[in-house]
């Protein structure tokens, strides 16, 4: 997805992307600059009722170790 940065240094977040992340007129949004130099987005208003069905549903459960270690992979840690 494109955006195109403008005079006023406002950009316009794709309609695609607005949709995924449920974002509607006057919700807020966190730009985070990671140590690598990129962007996350993150909205924050979001009423918790919003957030239903938004993760992906897992092909197949996953054991507690299993958890465990995604979440130590995610975080960098061995």
């Amino acid at each position: 997805m494109l955006s195109t940065l403008s005079s006023k240094g406002q950009i316009t977040l794709p309609k695609a992307l607005r949709e995924q992340l449920h974002l509607r007129p006057g919700d807020k949004i966190e730009f985070l600059l990671t140590e690598g130099g990129r962007i996350e987005i993150l909205p924050i208003t979001l009423p918790i009722a919003r957030l239903k069905g938004m993760a992906p549903k897992p092909q197949q459960a996953l054991s507690l170790e299993e958890m465990d270690a995604a979440i130590r992979e995610r975080a960098g840690k061995p």
